[in-house]
């Protein structure tokens, strides 16, 4: 953990740049020292269906998930998901300027007992 999700509707596709944003939230999150590098991952879920508003013009969504293990401090909570959700607006301010766009972004703590996991790549990152 933590694991990014961005919910995008699929007319903007070409202009979101998630590659170049999966990029950010991943330095920014490592840049935290408070998550594991190798537990850090950013996917999209492109939404092909999906009705805005009143539907009269050509809206788009990115809705933003960061799933988190349980353990960590409000504080620390609070301090990750103001500087995660200022990258995305900072990302996302060109394409607000030229379309219909919301953005939203939650965080979301994993129940502690109830959330398996089996990773080998933090080995690579144990010195």
């Amino acid at each position: 953990m933590p694991h990014f999700y961005a919910e995008c509707t699929e007319n903007i596709r070409d202009e979101a740049e998630l590659p170049a944003l999966f990029a950010k939230v991943n330095d920014a999150l490592a840049g935290t020292g408070i998550f594991p590098l190798a537990g850090i991952r950013s996917r999209a879920i492109w939404l092909d269906t999906w009705q805005m508003a009143d539907g009269k013009h050509d809206y788009a969504f990115v809705h933003m998930t960061l799933k988190i293990g349980a353990g960590r401090s409000l504080e620390d909570k609070q301090k990750t998901g103001e500087m995660i959700f200022d990258l995305i607006k900072n990302h996302f301010a060109d394409l607000m300027a030229k379309r219909y766009l919301a953005l939203s972004f939650t965080m979301e703590e994993l129940d502690p007992v109830l959330n398996y996991k089996q990773n080998n790549v933090h080995a690579l990152f144990k010195g």
